[in-house]
């Protein structure tokens, strides 16, 4: 076999590999220690999905539905949904017969609902509701769970890129959980110590197209970004950094498996 036929086989078998990856779900429950949680909201379950980006073709859309069976099957205490929900227009039915199955459901949008992206395959849609879901949008709720007041606030990321967003001012200081979705995560570096117990966040889909670096993985996407997925401990909060459900650009995933996660609380 000649060197070209090795290498178109081994191109073939890549995007064999990362068409398949890219519906490939990982669904898992992550321990979420919070040193302030009250007892009561001790093992209080938190699903947390994001960049469905539905009406994109792509394998993604499985990973959306498949990660939506598995919170119905689970049935948490609250899922929250940390934005891109949308590449195009045509996914908005789908996208609200989904959210519509979650139980106690909040989102945000993010960047690609509007079309603020380098992906010219994502086009500008309009949602101001979701309803049975909430949507937020630099506003917020408070709800009762088990006992104990939880607010959800909500960041627009119009006003998030054009650094207009103070999530913080909407905190309230007597909620016994405060808990904020952004769609981007560098917004845990831009709170003030404290601002929130929870911050959950997207938008870097794991680098989604990765590829084996000496020390780790080089991540195409969001090369420069601190954070990749996963857990993270910063002065104003705890941040939990989901690699995401969908695609943008290409329909691929390679080595940046979508997942869906269920945070569960611990007092510590």
């Amino acid at each position: 076999m000649t060197l070209r036929r090795i290498g178109i086989a081994g191109v073939t078998a890549g995007l064999a590999w990362a068409h398949f990856e890219a519906g490939w779900v990982r669904l898992e429950s992550v321990r979420c220690p919070l040193p302030a949680l009250p007892p009561e909201l001790d093992g209080l379950r938190i699903a947390h999905l994001s960049d469905l980006h539905l009406g994109f073709p792509s394998r993604g859309t499985r990973a959306v539905e498949r990660a939506v069976d598995w919170v119905v099957e689970r049935q948490p205490d609250l899922t929250l949904v940390s934005g891109d929900l949308l590449s195009r227009r045509s996914g908005e039915p789908h996208l609200r017969s989904l959210l519509a199955r979650l139980p106690r459901c909040y989102a945000v949008l993010g960047n690609h609902d509007f079309a603020v992206t380098r992906d010219p395959f994502s086009h500008p849609i309009e949602l101001y509701e979701l309803e049975p879901a909430t949507l937020l949008a630099d506003d917020s709720r408070t709800i009762e769970l088990r006992g104990r007041r939880v607010q959800i606030v909500g960041v627009d990321p119009r006003s998030y890129r054009r650094r207009l967003a103070r999530p913080q001012r909407l905190a309230d200081p007597d909620a016994d959980l405060r808990i904020l979705l952004c769609h981007f995560p560098d917004v845990i570096d831009r709170l003030p110590e404290g601002a929130f117990d929870l911050v959950l966040s997207g938008h870097l889909h794991a680098g989604q197209i990765c590829v084996p670096w000496p020390g780790g993985r080089l991540r195409l996407a969001h090369v420069r970004w601190n954070y990749v997925r996963g857990l993270y401990r910063r002065p104003a909060g705890m941040l939990h950094l989901s690699a995401g459900l969908g695609t943008t650009f290409v329909p691929f995933r390679f080595l940046a498996r979508p997942e869906a996660t269920e945070l569960v609380l611990e007092s510590r």
